[in-house]
């Protein structure tokens, strides 16, 4: 047993975890607003270019679901490339290439150009949230992981709110130039990407040793607690790392989180036309408006469940439960399709159980993989998520007819059943060290990575 921890070295940890806390976790939320802004714009651009480019709800689907055949190729080399060149200089490359590729999207000119540009934008994008990921299980212990990871999450419902609300807008009001206002969705939003790219470039350090605002004492203790948690990483060739996509956790949780993103993606991409089917005479702003209540209800539902997971350690039950309750959201939402109040209140329901599943899912995942197979892993994990992003929507579209956007929710509502009894059955500790477990904890080298 170790010396017991002593009031000295519990201050320092509580002012490391705070400085970390206000300095990286800031530029990860915007990397991550504006990723998922420009992923999911095209959901309000549609409502302005489905006439001009004669895009069908099929058609809208397949565009919306193209972008995610790239995650599946380039989410695993991506994350393998930032472990070795490091974070800054890699998050930045990504942001700086799909604002580029959004603002471009802003000029196509038929639907296979459209094709293109999300197959493209996808390539860009892909590795950027698996890299962030990974980066925050660098500077944050297994106790504040889940906050942090929600911290980070809680950018997408911050997003879609921002792209509800400015999407609309920018529909009813901005044509300059004589250009669409659906082309200035894409140029607007995407362009803040390319600032923030830079910004992380000039002020993301790639670990706690190379961070100025953390004193030399402050970077070996933040350094000694992370690798306390995990066994001593050894070296691996490139083959070598692959094998992380052999084990049997990640391939469980992966394919469980494919069904999850059918549900998040196929919610995410139709629900302006969802709304739009509440009421036909609703303009751009009012879709935008009643479209942004469903993403700040579960913002607030993603902080209290992140909050309660690290509290109780427990991550399985409360992704479990919120996968049903998103499959109950979208019931409701088919049934109520018609009646605004009632099927709000049920999107807000979905909201809650797709984004606030987020934090305990990705907290576990990260403690359930063995250090070496993080990187890796949680790409992997990812990328065949990919392929419910591209699942969700494309299904959706396929089975909406022009009146009734809902009667492909069914599928998604399925997935998410799927999910829930997938993760019901596999088997995850309780997290969560106490005072003496931390004392007990025996030094070891710094991870190097």
């Amino acid at each position: 047993m170790g010396a017991p921890l002593n009031v000295e070295e519990s201050e320092l940890g509580k002012r490391t975890v705070k400085k970390v806390s206000w300095r990286i976790l800031p530029i990860v939320g915007l990397l991550y607003v504006f990723n998922y802004m420009d992923r999911s714009n095209i959901s309000y651009a549609q409502l302005g270019m489905a006439h001009e480019l004669g895009i069908t709800a099929a058609t809208f689907g397949t565009a919306a679901a193209v972008f995610f055949l790239a995650y599946v190729v380039f989410e695993v080399p991506s994350n393998m490339l930032m472990k070795k060149v490091g974070a800054r200089l890699w998050l930045a490359r990504i942001a700086v290439s799909w604002g580029i590729v959004t603002v471009i999207t802003g000029f196509v000119a038929n639907v296979t150009q459209l094709y293109a540009a999300r197959l493209v934008l996808g390539v860009a994008e892909a590795g950027l949230f698996p890299g962030l990921l990974l980066y925050l299980t660098l500077w944050f212990r297994a106790e504040e992981r889940g906050r942090a990871i929600a911290a980070m999450a809680l950018a997408q419902p911050v997003a879609m709110v921002l792209g509800s609300l400015t999407g609309g807008w920018i529909l009813d009001h901005v044509d300059w130039f004589g250009m669409s206002g659906w082309r200035w969705v894409f140029m607007l939003q995407g362009a803040p990407a390319i600032l923030i790219g830079i910004v992380t470039l000039l002020y993301l350090p790639n670990s706690p040793s190379k961070a100025r605002f953390l004193s030399s004492e402050e970077s070996a203790w933040l350094e000694r607690e992370i690798s306390s948690e995990y066994q001593p990483e050894e070296k691996e060739t490139f083959l070598g790392q692959l094998r992380a996509l052999k084990n049997r956790t990640v391939l469980h949780l992966a394919v469980a989180n494919l069904f999850a993103a059918c549900g998040l993606y196929g919610f995410t991409f139709f629900l302006p036309q969802i709304v739009q089917q509440m009421d036909p005479s609703y303009s751009a702003t009012n879709i935008g408006l009643l479209g942004a209540i469903p993403f700040a209800v579960g913002a607030l539902g993603m902080v209290l469940v992140a909050r309660n997971s690290d509290r109780s350690g427990e991550r399985r039950n409360h992704v479990v439960g919120l996968m049903v309750l998103a499959a109950a959201g979208l019931a409701g939402t088919i049934a109520f399709r018609h009646t605004p109040v009632a099927a709000l209140v049920c999107l807000s329901l979905v909201a809650v159980g797709v984004l606030g599943y987020m934090a305990p899912y990705w907290a576990m995942a990260a403690r359930l993989l063995p250090r070496e197979h993080t990187a890796v892993g949680l790409a992997g994990i990812n990328s065949v998520a990919a392929l419910g992003g591209f699942l969700g929507p494309y299904v959706i579209g396929a089975n909406a007819t022009a009146d009734n956007v809902t009667v492909g929710l069914y599928f998604p509502i399925g997935c998410l059943v799927v999910c829930a009894l997938m993760l019901l059955f596999l088997r995850v500790p309780r997290e969560g060290r106490t005072r003496e477990t931390e004392a007990a904890s025996q030094p070891v080298a710094a991870d190097s990575a």
